[in-house]
């Protein structure tokens, strides 16, 4: 008995080991985005806090994916088309790399959005963030609608998934307003994106995380717009050109924002070196 028990865990083990690797094969990209994220969070939230902060964001995100995809809650109905079954790894019917895609996405908003609220210092050639107000609701709000903003780019592409390596794995059962995307599935983001942030906030301020920060300004919202510039590639790639032309616009804008904020700290004399203190 024991030693069928054994097989059975080794053969469910050897399985998802063999689905993970096809995973990895099938979406190369996303897990080349996945190591650039975790080695940016690790510089800038130490490797405990972006460690904690994928298995929230994870864990958040499946729930939100397994409940709209039975009772529509928060996103509207959506499913999933089962193409890639057999071919990448699953949790029930949800592939495995798309919940965990919310972590990198809410690290890269979050990272963003503190670049926009805090004051920066340079240090030489070095940007840094001396008092970045990790737990604040100017924070919270702004990294939800940066990861809102991120779906509007990757949702109605990753729909098309027919027409480039994606593949159609997945589709609403109505048509939304916006290229096919109902306006529910952003309020889904919303929320979603909205917990994350409140959720990692709340827990990294209780464990007093934040005092073990390396405070790397830079490289999480490079991310963000990197990941925008490959989505935006896409779209254009599959000839979606009215679609292409909207997200550009949004591009434009955040990334001229960001731009001027970094071009202001760089004219700004260098200052003493900081003590690790956060506020």
């Amino acid at each position: 008995m024991t030693l069928s028990t054994s097989n059975i865990w080794l053969y469910w083990f050897m399985e998802t080991f063999d689905l993970l690797i096809s995973t990895i094969l099938l979406r190369p990209y996303v897990f080349i985005l996945l190591g650039l994220y975790f080695l940016a969070g690790s510089l800038q939230l130490g490797l405990k806090r972006i460690v904690v902060f994928t298995i929230l964001a994870y864990v958040i995100a499946f729930i939100s994916e397994y409940s709209s995809t039975r009772i529509g809650i928060p996103y509207g109905y959506y499913y999933y088309t089962g193409e890639t079954h057999g071919k990448e790894l699953y949790i029930s019917n949800v592939p495995f790399m798309d919940s965990l895609s919310y972590s990198f996405l809410g690290y890269f908003s979050y990272s963003l959005a503190l670049l926009m609220v805090s004051p920066i210092t340079r240090e030489g050639c070095r940007l840094e963030l001396p008092n970045t107000p990790w737990y604040s609701k100017k924070a919270l709000f702004l990294s939800t609608v940066l990861f809102v903003i991120q779906d509007v780019l990757i949702d109605p592409v990753s729909l098309r998934g027919s027409k480039w390596f994606l593949g159609q794995i997945y589709y609403y059962p109505e048509k939304g307003i916006y290229f096919g995307v109902p306006l529910s599935n952003f309020l889904g983001w919303f929320m979603v994106g909205f917990a994350i942030i409140y959720c990692f906030q709340k827990l990294d301020q209780k464990m007093g995380w934040s005092m073990e920060c390396a405070r790397n300004a830079l490289m999480g919202p490079s991310l963000y717009f990197i990941n925008m510039i490959f989505i935006l590639s896409v779209t254009f790639y599959i000839g979606e050109y009215l679609m292409g032309m909207i997200s550009l616009s949004i591009f434009s804008l955040l990334f001229s924002i960001a731009i001027l904020k970094i071009r202001h700290a760089l004219t700004q004399p260098g200052r003493a070196p900081l003590d690790k203190g956060t506020s």
